[in-house]
Formats: structure tokens, sequence, C-alpha cells
């Protein structure tokens, strides 16, 4: 992720739209849809977050996510809708799901808690790619080969400091309610079905 995320906002009501967007404007470069089809057209590979609404007349929100994550677009989504939401959400593929009428501080935290989320899948996958190629030296070389060789020092390295870097940002993620929330949610199902 970049330090100036690139959001898309997909919202049918340009009033609305106009207002996310000035709302993120100072910590987003912030790009508008008004409807389905301009928004399959706007998003690519730049774009960071999309903030979607369901309900839009001509290509519907739901339509635009599975589109969106057919073409295994890289970027978060976070449904903005009147819709309330039922049990048909739980096969969709958003990242988060926000009711209107929603805040600036609403809208701006999803945006921080999304973008958090993104660091953390990036450093867990760099950490997993390092960690097998260690394993796999772990297996195929001595103990002096790898004592003795600088790649292996810098690789070691490497997987300390992300190590740090994905305790640190798992510790922000629990510290946020929402996740507090649901891991404590997680426990208890986890508790109950034993």
């Amino acid at each position: 992720m970049s330090t100036d995320p690139h959001v898309l906002i997909v919202e049918d009501e340009p009033d609305l739209a106009n207002l996310y967007a000035a709302w993120l404007d100072d910590r987003c470069s912030v790009e508008t849809a008004y409807d389905g089809n301009e928004a399959l057209e706007a998003i690519d590979e730049a774009i960071d977050i999309v903030l979607l609404d369901r309900r839009m007349p001509g290509l519907s929100g739901d339509t635009v996510l599975g589109t969106i994550r057919e073409r295994n677009l890289d970027c978060r989504v976070a449904m903005v809708t009147a819709v309330e939401p039922d049990f048909d959400i739980i096969g969709m593929g958003f990242d988060d799901y926000l009711v209107k009428p929603v805040s600036k501080d609403e809208l701006t935290t999803i945006i921080d808690q999304l973008l958090l989320r993104s660091t953390y899948d990036e450093q867990l996958q760099e950490f997993f790619a390092l960690a097998s190629k260690k394993a796999l030296l772990d297996a195929q070389k001595t103990q002096a080969e790898r004592n003795s060789s600088q790649e292996y020092a810098v690789l070691e390295d490497r997987l300390a400091v992300l190590r740090s870097q994905v305790d640190e940002t798992m510790t922000e993620l629990l510290d946020q309610d929402v996740y507090h929330r649901l891991c404590q949610d997680i426990t208890r199902e986890s508790i109950l079905s034993k």
C-alpha cells in the first residue's frame, strides 16, 4: 500500500459520493463513480480501497463486488449501503460493511482499518515466503554452511524484523475495538463448540 491510499467511491447519489470524497480528500487520493459500469471502468491495480454501495440502478454493488473478485484485484472493499445486512452477506467477498448513514469518523476509521489489514497481509505473505526458504535451507544445508553464508544471515535478520512487525501490526489490529470484539466472538464460539 502506498502512503497516500487510492480510494474509489462507488455511489449512485452524486451528492453523497462527493461528500464522502470531500471527507477523505485530505488523506487519500479519491475517485468517484456514480454507477456500477463506471466503477468497473475505473477500477484497476492502482485502487487500494473501494467504498461500494450495494443498491444502484444498472449493475448492483453485489455484481461489481463479484467482478472485482473475479478479476483478482488486490484491493479492499467496504460496502457502504442502506441495505441492512442479512445472511446473504456470508458468501460475499467484501472486507467490511457499513450501514448508512455513516459519519466522517466512521468512514475514516474504516479506511484506516482496511489499510492496516492490507499491511498485515503483505507482512504475513513476505514472512511466510522467507520462512519457507529458511526451512528449506535448514533441511538442505549443514549448520556450518548456514553459519558461513552472508545471504542466510540476511534472511534470518529479515525474518526477525518481519516477526516483530507482524506482532506489532496484529497488536494494533486487536487494540481496535471492532477486532477485539471479533476475536472475543471467535474465542467464545470456539469454547462453546467444545
